[in-house]
């Protein structure tokens, strides 16, 4: 199951009562992935969703508000990239007034789409915080993948977004995001409009702005996980790094040991380089550290490292003859 998905299911566990903000919920809902057709029965209205579970839900609380229940449809039109759709039907008799009440066409009844939110819809924290609910389950998604095992953590970032034909409806939820200190950004995809958060506290804020708590503390977690991971994946690159610095200082060192010792033999250095170069050949691969452990010289590290440039210029002014 996706995270997006975990977060929807913990949303629908909690039924609203107030009716103002069930209205804002379904607004929510309808600007994200509502229709409404005129026939000869006159105004109808559905919502075309991959989220089955929210039929059960919906339908309690149209009944609550509404006294009618709601119809589910499938058809293979709805299958699109082995994702199944699902149509969720209004009743003919109650399609216009839910219309009018979520915003959504004037209240002439007129059938005339209001892309926009309506501001009376969401005139207060409660009402706003319902519509966004509405709007994510409507038409959000992430590609937010939690680790499972150890060190196998997932390599994506952490991205959520609103996607949608309107324009203007993502703009508008953008500045209800934004009411709630929930930055995001807007951008054009294939002719779809894309309202995305990329920033993990974003994110986090969101979640528990609709009541996912359950994400919430799944995402703090995983948070945790990468930024251990990263943690130690810096000091084992500034490991490796130093260990590679050794073999190279060490390499070098041999080197210039065995081009003295060929050109003017080892017994030619004064008495405190002949020391080290026997320790450093003795001991090819230990650091300066270990050397100075491993030695009965009583030297400081920069000493031992003072030694050895001397031992490296006297091979450079041998290569020079």
């Amino acid at each position: 199951m996706s995270f997006a998905k975990d977060s929807k299911l913990e949303i629908i566990e909690s039924i609203i009562d107030d009716a103002i903000c069930g209205q804002a919920f379904l607004s929510g809902l309808f600007h994200a992935c509502g229709n409404i057709t005129k026939n000869s029965e006159g105004i109808n209205c559905d919502l075309v969703t991959d989220f089955k579970e929210i039929f059960d839900y919906l339908n309690k609380l149209v009944h609550n508000l509404y006294g009618e229940n709601l119809s589910l449809e499938i058809s293979d039109d709805y299958i699109i990239n082995k994702t199944i759709y699902y149509r969720i039907k209004f009743p003919t008799s109650i399609s216009l007034q839910i219309l009018k009440d979520c915003g959504l066409i004037s209240q002439t009844g007129e059938l005339v789409l209001i892309e926009g939110i309506d501001n009376n819809i969401v005139a207060d924290d409660d009402t706003k915080q319902s519509f966004i609910k509405g709007a994510y389950i409507g038409c959000a998604t992430s590609s937010i993948k939690l680790s499972t095992l150890g060190s196998q953590l997932p390599t994506t970032g952490y991205h959520l977004e609103f996607a949608s034909h309107k324009q203007l409806f993502l703009e508008d939820l953008q500045k209800l995001l934004l009411h709630f200190n929930i930055s995001s950004k807007l951008a054009v995809r294939r002719k779809i409009f894309v309202l995305y958060l990329k920033d993990s506290e974003a994110i986090k804020d969101l979640l528990a702005l609709v009541g996912a708590t359950e994400s919430v503390l799944a995402l703090v977690d995983e948070m945790a996980k990468r930024g251990l991971r990263n943690t130690v994946n810096r000091q084992v690159n500034c490991i490796n790094a130093n260990i590679n610095k050794t073999i190279d200082a060490s390499m070098k060192q041999i080197q210039a040991i065995n081009y003295i010792n060929k050109k003017i033999g080892l017994d030619s250095l004064p008495e405190d380089l002949q020391e080290v170069a026997v320790l450093r050949i003795a001991n090819p691969q230990e650091s300066m550290e270990e050397l100075l452990k491993l030695s009965t010289i009583k030297l400081t590290k920069s000493g031992l490292n003072h030694r050895f440039r001397r031992i490296l210029k006297i091979a450079d002014l041998l290569k020079e003859k």
